[in-house]
């Protein structure tokens, strides 16, 4: 009877696990929130709001739901990391955004913005970053999604800069294309000097905007002299081990760094844990779906 109830005990905490990770956890929402002296002496606080690696898909009405609700936040500026879609489904993604879309915004796209998700071992992930083999003209209606962001005013920062006055603070932006498939257009001079990215040189704060947070994009954001510097792609880990963390990053950068902020030279990084999953990987455990709240106030 005792080596029963051991057995039993065995497979029913992987299985409460399972039932977590896929039913339940997805749909706890939550916003994490961080306050970052950044802004200049006299400034007015500033509030951005991180939407990442939304992975929409016709079904999911309540993340749907969740983010549209999110204009109670009242947010000063939106900074959307990419990966909106998991399906051809765009109308829908810029409906759920109708809202945030009336406040000022910034966007970069994610591979899953080009490229649907395809059917592979989930055990891969754990090895080594995702691929996206084989494919070089998008399956997915990316103009239509860069279109409608745009024609509402939000600014296309794949490999391009910006400046936005937000509550009388003038900011320049800097975003690069997504690292992941190689979408990332860092350029030197002749002599190694860095050309791009570059920040306005007026700007009383300066903000890097990339999908995935790979070294090479961290250390160019850097050395263009980003004070703070946005990123998604990792889901955090998506499958976290509590008291440990992260296994995996999907990406280069370590896995203790896989979401929220930390310093890196002189730059402040955040990078958000996001909302979603690819279809064909359907869990998050330790992870739950999440938006970030940036609180920018003065300096010291």
């Amino acid at each position: 009877m005792k080596k029963r109830a051991l057995v039993a005990g065995a497979l029913a905490v992987p299985a409460a696990a399972g039932i977590w990770g896929a039913g339940i956890e997805p749909h706890l929402f939550t916003v994490r929130r961080h306050t970052l002296p950044l802004l200049p002496a006299g400034a007015e606080p500033i509030r951005i709001l991180h939407v990442a690696d939304l992975h929409l898909t016709s079904w999911q009405r309540h993340r749907a739901a969740w983010v549209a609700g999110l204009t109670r936040l009242e947010p000063d500026l939106v900074v959307n990391t990419g990966d909106n879609l998991s399906a051809d489904i765009v109308p829908t993604v810029l409906d759920v955004f109708d809202g945030l879309l009336d406040v000022p915004g910034v966007f970069v796209l994610g591979s899953n913005d080009f490229f649907s998700p395809q059917a592979k071992n989930p055990a891969k992930y754990l090895r080594s970053p995702s691929e996206v083999k084989h494919r070089t003209e998008p399956d997915l209606d990316v103009r239509s999604l860069v279109r409608g962001f745009e024609d509402r005013g939000w600014v296309f920062l794949d490999n391009a800069e910006a400046v936005l006055e937000i509550r009388g603070t003038r900011i320049g932006f800097a975003g690069l294309g997504d690292a992941h498939i190689d979408r990332d257009r860092i350029r030197l001079d002749a002599a190694g000097e860095l050309v791009f990215p570059r920040f306005d040189a007026a700007a009383e704060l300066t903000i890097g905007v990339t999908h995935a947070p790979y070294s090479r994009t961290l250390e160019a954001f850097a050395s263009a002299g980003a004070d703070l510097i946005m990123a998604g792609h990792t889901h955090g880990g998506q499958i976290r081990v509590p008291f440990w963390g992260a296994p995996v990053t999907n990406c280069d950068l370590d896995r203790t760094r896989a979401r929220g902020v930390f310093p890196y030279r002189d730059a402040t990084v955040e990078i958000s844990a996001g909302l979603g999953f690819s279809p064909f990987s359907p869990v998050r455990f330790a992870s739950p779906p999440e938006v970030a709240l940036l609180t920018l106030v003065p300096r010291p």
